[in-house]
């Protein structure tokens, strides 16, 4: 068993996640992706106003930061680093924390943003498949009119006759 020199001094070792923390983030990002294409696929039942707020009120909940500090071994120093809000809030309410009201704060934040951002996609969205029915109504309209032996809007006045090929 090696022991360290009594004279020489402490050398400090980093955090054993603290070398992996954007790793740690980036599967986070993935395995929220995977959960929100879940929830949005398993509210199918929901019309989609409802389905796209929900989604994106949940993604907001899941993305938004915040910071935490937890005690470390030795008296008085303390361990400060960033989590997604509920986590902090959660494990805030569980352990009777101050931290709670913050990071429960910025998940209420958090999801408002999501919802207000998945209302904004579905009102564009909206607008798209109003403009698509609309070209089609048109189309519809014109081949109803050509049907009908009056001229249609790109006509000249003549019959045409069709051809093959």
């Amino acid at each position: 068993m090696h022991q360290a020199d009594p004279g020489a001094p402490e050398r400090e070792e980093p955090m054993l996640i603290s070398d992996s923390m954007s790793l740690l983030w980036m599967i986070y990002a993935a395995l929220s992706l995977v959960v929100l294409l879940t929830g949005y696929l398993g509210l199918a039942f929901l019309p989609r106003l409802p389905r796209i707020v929900l989604t994106w009120a949940v993604a907001g909940v899941m993305w938004v930061p915040a910071t935490f500090e937890l005690p470390l071994v030795e008296e008085g120093q303390v361990y400060a680093g960033k989590a997604p809000a509920i986590m902090v809030a959660a494990v805030a309410w569980f352990e009777h924390d101050a931290q709670f009201a913050g990071a429960a704060a910025l998940a209420v934040v958090g999801a408002g943003i999501g919802a207000l951002f998945g209302l904004v996609l579905w009102w564009f969205g909206r607008q798209r498949i109003q403009r698509k029915a609309a070209a089609v109504r048109r189309q519809a309209q014109r081949d109803q009119d050509d049907d009908n032996g009056r001229p249609g809007a790109s006509d000249d006045g003549q019959r045409r006759e069709p051809v093959l090929g």
